[in-house]
């Protein structure tokens, strides 16, 4: 018994030290420390904002901004390949669309330290792809404050295409930040249209005196041709939506021109389709011309033969690009 409080006898001045430094040191050490953090954090993304709407990060920024613990900040990334000897084309168009809605962001009434826009390039943020398993750019993610991203904090680009009124509305879905698109102005559409007046205007008074070609048919139906074309191979989509042109493959450089879905469609792919619609009436046109015309029997069978051809295999090619995109399709002509 003598020993044991000869023990305890000989602890007491050390547990005393150790009471007296625990009532001493300030409540709530690590919470402060913790806010600390995350008022640099804050106030470093909101210097590299002032100067910069979109923040540039490798793969150590991504980590410690995008990240880590604590944030609470949205950050809208850019996954892109913008370097030349990438040659992704449709890279470039997609960072001009999100540059035009960070600076719309940037320089609104709205602007708040509660989400931030950033892009990663690959060429700076490999070890960031290789993390995220991302094959393929550019690409759109949203890192909210709390918590993981979802399935849905990812653009689906493929779908909706990437001007920016579709990436502001994607964004409001995910962090009820209301971004209103302001683009700089563009004359180049009044300009085009100034310089088509100016040209039937001169085209006009140079034929004042005779205007007969006006109630040309030829003309009319060939103008009307254009149109529908232009309108069934999907050109107001693309206007509406804007998709990219083509999509490369950044593991194997595979450029696809045709969208592999019926939810979307390339621009490439509607010239493609223009082209083979063209193809099949100028082959129905000939048809048409071997069936009325009067000329040579020999000749008449040429023009008949030249027609069904075109109309023969194009059709089979535009079928082919209709069971691509919508699978399951049981019909096939000449061309799988």
């Amino acid at each position: 018994m003598a020993s044991v409080w000869d023990k305890t006898s000989v602890n007491l001045p050390v547990l005393s030290v150790f009471f007296l430094l625990l009532l001493c040191m300030p409540p709530g050490g690590g919470q402060k420390k913790k806010e600390n953090l995350l008022s640099e954090k804050v106030d470093q993304m909101m210097e590299w904002s002032s100067r910069r709407s979109v923040v540039r990060m490798n793969g150590d920024k991504f980590r410690r901004f995008v990240k880590a613990p604590p944030r609470n900040y949205s950050v809208i990334v850019m996954f892109t390949a913008l370097q030349p000897q990438r040659q992704c084309s449709v890279c470039r168009q997609a960072n001009e669309e999100y540059q035009v809605l960070a600076n719309s962001w940037r320089y609104s009434s709205a602007f708040s330290n509660k989400l931030f826009f950033t892009v990663v390039d690959y060429d700076e943020g490999a070890d960031v792809f290789q993390q995220l398993n991302m094959n393929s750019a550019p690409t759109f993610m949203h890192f909210p404050a709390k918590g993981k991203p979802k399935r849905a904090d990812t653009f689906d680009l493929q779908r909706i295409g990437f001007a920016s009124e579709q990436l502001a509305k994607w964004i409001a879905d995910r962090t009820d930040v209301q971004i209103r698109v302001f683009r700089p102005p563009n004359y180049s559409g009044t300009i085009a249209l100034a310089l088509l007046v100016s040209l039937v205007g001169g085209l006009l008074y140079l034929r004042r005196n005779n205007l007969e070609f006006i109630y040309n048919k030829t003309g009319w139906a060939m103008a009307a041709l254009c149109v529908v074309f232009a309108m069934t191979s999907g050109q107001m989509w693309n206007h509406i939506r804007g998709p990219p042109y083509a999509h490369k493959n950044p593991q194997n450089g595979q450029v696809s021109y045709i969208h592999g879905s019926s939810q979307a469609q390339f621009v490439a792919e509607s010239h493609i389709i223009l082209l083979l619609n063209a193809a099949i009436t100028m082959g129905m046109v000939l048809l048409n011309e071997a069936a009325t015309s009067k000329g040579d029997v020999g000749k008449r069978r040429i023009i008949c033969l030249v027609g069904l051809g075109l109309v023969v295999f194009f059709f089979s090619f535009l079928l082919s690009i209709f069971r691509s995109k919508y699978h399951g399709y049981p019909y096939s002509f000449l061309i799988k």
